[in-house]
C-alpha cells in the first residue's frame, strides 16, 4: 500500500495518490494531471478511480481531464449532480483498489454532497480518512458556501456538519490517520493547523469543533462565528468543477503565446485584457506598464488572483520573469482563470527598451517616514486583514484590508499623499497597483511592512476591547 500526499503550498491544497497491487486512485487532483499519470507509470499501475470529496470552490480540480486521459472513473458521494459521466456512490458503498477498500462516508455540512473516504487496509482495518473539507486539522469546513445551492442557511448546514462529524468520523478509532483537503492559509476554514497530516485521536483532543461535550448549538455558533465573505471566484470554480472545463493543454497553448511589445500593446488595447504583472514586488515598484496590476508569483498568487479579479473569464496578458510564463498560466488555470492570451516576450525590460511609457511606485523605508507618521502629518492605510490590524497597528492608521479594497476606495485621499503598508511588502504593492489603476497616484509604499515599522520607532497600538459598566 502506498499513500502519497501531493501538497501545493500556494493553494494550501492536498491531493492524494493511493496505490495497491497495480491499481491507483487519485483524490481531489489539481488541474494539471501529468504528475499523477507519471506517478502511476512509475509504479507500473493503472489509475482506476478519481475520488472527489465535493465540488471544490477554491480551485478547479483535474478530474475531468484525468478521466479523459486515463479512462478512470470519477466518483462522487451522494447528492452530487455533475454534468459529466461519474459514479454517484451511495453512503457506505465500497470500492476495491488492489488489496485495499475505500468506503464512502456521506458527510454533508460543508456542502450537501461532501463525502469522506475511509481507507481500509488489506486486513479490513480502518487505516485513514480523506476528509476533504469536512474535517481539517484544527478546524472544520465553513458551512456558508453552499447556502444558495442547498436553499439552506449556514446554521442549517452547520447543524448537518455537527451530525456528520459525530456519527461518521468521531466514531472511528483514534489511530486512524486524517488526510484533509486543505491546510493553513486556505479560505475554506478559519483556524487550521500548519501540519497537513494527523491522527484522528489527536484531532479529538486539539480541534475545538470535536469537543466531546460540545452541544450542537455551541458547534453552530462557534463554526459560524467570524466568517468573512468568500472570494467572488468560489461559485465560478464550483460551476466549472460541476459542469466541466476547457482542456488544460489548450489553455497552456494559448497562454504561452509570446508577444512582442508592439503586439502586446495592440492586444491590451484591442481585447480589454487585464495586464497582470507577476514579477517580484521590488521590480514592479521600480517600473511597470501603466495601469497593470501586480500579483507576484512569489506570494499566495492564485488565491489573490481569485479574490481580486472578479470574473474568471477575464482576458489576461502576462508580464512575467523570463522562464516563469508557463508556471503563471498553470497557476492561473488552477483557480479557473483560463483566459490568458499571451505574455510579453522579453519581459518588462523589452517594453522599456522599446521606449514605451512606464510607471513607478514611490517607496520608502519606515525609518524615513517615522517622524511624519508620529507627528500625524501623513495618513497611513494598513491593508492587512482585520485580525492582524486589531492585534497591533500604527496609531490612527486606517484599516482597508486588501481582500475588500474596492469597498474602501472612497476612503483614500485624492489630493493628498498617503502611505500604505502590509506585513512584509507584498500585499501593499498589490494594493498600490490597484489604486493606481483606478487613477489614485498619490501613494507611497512602506516597503518592508509592519515588522520594520515596529523597529523604526513609529507609534503602534493594539485594539483593547471596551469594558461594559
Amino acid at each position: 500500500m502506498k499513500i502519497e500526499q501531493i501538497y501545493t503550498g500556494c493553494l494550501a491544497q492536498g491531493a492524494y495518490y493511493i496505490e495497491s497491487n497495480g491499481e491507483a486512485a487519485i483524490i481531489d487532483p489539481l488541474r494539471e494531471v501529468e504528475p499523477y499519470i507519471q506517478r502511476a507509470k512509475d509504479d507500473n499501475a493503472k489509475i482506476k478511480y478519481i475520488f472527489e470529496t465535493h465540488f471544490h470552490a477554491d480551485f478547479v480540480s483535474g478530474h475531468v481531464t484525468l478521466a479523459k486521459e486515463t479512462g478512470a472513473s470519477i466518483v462522487y458521494g451522494p447528492l452530487a449532480n455533475p454534468s459529466f459521466e461519474a459514479i454517484i456512490a451511495e453512503d457506505n458503498q465500497e470500492f476495491k483498489l488492489g488489496d485495499l477498500t475505500i468506503k464512502v462516508l456521506h458527510t454533508p455540512g460543508h456542502t450537501m454532497e461532501s463525502t469522506t473516504y475511509l481507507l481500509k487496509d488489506a486486513s479490513g482495518k480502518d487505516h485513514a480518512i480523506f476528509s476533504g473539507d469536512t474535517l481539517f486539522l484544527g478546524d472544520v469546513g465553513r458551512p456558508d458556501l453552499a447556502q444558495k445551492a442547498a436553499d439552506m442557511t449556514q446554521e442549517d448546514l452547520a447543524g448537518l456538519l455537527y451530525d456528520s462529524l459525530r456519527t461518521k468520523i468521531m466514531t472511528l478509532a483514534d489511530d486512524v490517520t486524517v488526510y484533509p483537503a486543505h491546510g493553513a492559509g486556505s479560505a475554506c476554514g478559519k483556524n487550521m493547523m500548519k501540519e497537513t497530516v494527523d491522527t484522528l485521536g489527536n484531532q479529538k483532543k486539539m480541534n475545538y469543533a470535536l469537543r466531546a461535550n460540545m452541544t450542537k448549538q455551541e458547534f453552530v455558533e462557534e463554526v459560524t462565528e467570524g466568517l468573512l465573505p468568500p472570494p467572488k471566484y468560489f461559485p465560478l470554480n464550483v460551476k466549472m468543477n460541476k459542469e466541466g472545463y476547457e482542456d488544460i493543454g489548450d489553455v497552456l497553448e494559448r497562454g504561452n503565446t509570446a508577444l512582442s511589445p508592439d503586439e502586446f500593446e495592440i492586444a491590451a488595447n484591442g481585447t480589454g485584457a487585464l495586464v497582470l504583472d507577476v514579477r517580484h514586488q521590488d521590480e514592479f515598484v521600480k517600473g511597470h506598464i501603466p495601469r497593470s496590476i501586480f500579483i507576484g508569483l512569489n506570494g499566495d498568487f492564485a488565491p489573490w488572483v481569485g479574490a481580486l479579479i472578479a470574473d474568471v473569464k477575464q482576458p489576461i496578458l502576462l508580464v512575467a520573469p523570463e522562464g516563469k510564463e508557463k508556471e503563471a498560466v498553470i497557476r492561473l488555470s488552477r483557480v479557473g482563470f483560463d483566459g490568458t492570451l499571451g505574455y510579453l516576450k522579453g519581459g518588462f525590460n523589452a517594453w522599456k527598451n522599446e521606449g514605451k511609457d512606464y510607471d513607478t511606485i514611490t517607496a520608502v523605508t519606515a525609518h524615513e517616514v517615522s517622524e511624519d507618521i508620529n507627528a500625524g502629518n501623513i495618513p497611513v492605510f494598513d491593508v492587512r486583514k482585520a485580525s492582524e490590524y486589531l492585534s497591533e497597528h500604527v496609531v490612527d492608521a486606517h484599516n482597508t484590508p486588501l481582500d475588500f479594497l474596492n469597498q474602501h476606495l472612497a476612503e483614500f485621499p485624492k489630493d493628498k499623499t498617503f502611505l500604505v503598508h502590509c506585513a512584509g511588502g507584498y500585499r501593499s504593492v498589490i494594493a498600490a497597483s490597484i489604486l493606481k489603476s483606478r487613477g489614485i497616484h498619490n501613494i507611497i509604499d512602506i516597503s518592508e511592512g509592519f515588522a520594520a515599522i515596529k523597529e523604526s520607532g513609529i507609534n503602534v497600538t493594539n485594539y483593547v476591547c471596551p469594558t461594559t459598566l
